[in-house]
């Protein structure tokens, strides 16, 4: 029976009849997938200004502590679990950046003295930025996984690079820019899950995630992409 492709990683699924170890798991992609776009778009709507309103913002928590946050977190675990250094990585960063996320707004900024509150903007920008660097190494790794995978680092770079100059320069129609492409962003991360779990339901390729073709280093411990 030929194998498919499992995710948007683009590693074989094996066929129904075959366990592929003593205790397979489900793939955890489209879940960390979904959990982060999730949350990505609905933030990504009030960067960008399409909502406005006093306080409305804050149904973005919930979402980063339970799905972006917890979900993704999980969804991490479990790709230790599965060897997959990526996905581990990815996953359980930015579980926890959506976590310390909310934590920040909810606590850190309201705790933050008058004296200091002209400051808001600049940590908030040093926060972003920590984050852009990180996901711009990431997406050089991407390119070793899928392109739908690429496609969505490369806009989430773009995104964090945006929101970082708007914070740091309070510049709002940079923000706001930040924001746009965060749709961008969500809408390539909900292709990739959508080709993720379809996928994996239909036991074929239905949606292409355009799996990574470059030259391979094999290594004596790696089990990924094989």
């Amino acid at each position: 029976m030929k194998h498919v492709l499992d995710r948007p990683t683009g590693r074989p699924l094996p066929p129904a009849n075959e366990t592929g170890g003593s205790n397979p798991i489900a793939d955890p992609g489209p879940l960390g997938l979904g959990a982060f776009v999730m949350t990505t778009f609905v933030l990504s709507v009030f960067n960008a200004g399409l909502i406005k309103g006093d306080g409305l913002e804050s149904v973005v928590l919930p979402l980063a502590l339970f799905y972006g946050g917890l979900s993704q977190l999980l969804a991490g675990m479990w790709e230790f679990r599965k060897a997959n250094t990526f996905g581990a990585l990815a996953f359980t960063s930015f579980g926890a950046f959506w976590l310390s996320f909310a934590a920040y707004v909810r606590y850190v900024v309201p705790s933050i003295p008058d004296s200091s509150a002209n400051q808001i903007p600049h940590i908030t920008g040093l926060f972003l930025l920590a984050w852009t660097i990180f996901t711009a190494y990431m997406l050089i790794a991407s390119l070793r996984v899928s392109g739908a995978v690429a496609a969505v680092f490369l806009f989430l770079t773009a995104t964090f690079l945006l929101l970082t100059i708007g914070a740091f320069g309070s510049y709002p129609n940079v923000t706001k820019a930040g924001g746009y492409v965060g749709i961008v962003t969500a809408a390539a991360a909900w292709y990739a899950s959508f080709a993720g779990v379809t996928n994996a339901t239909y036991r074929r390729t239905v949606l292409p995630v355009f799996p990574a073709r470059f030259a391979r280093h094999e290594y004596p411990n790696d089990r990924q992409g094989r």
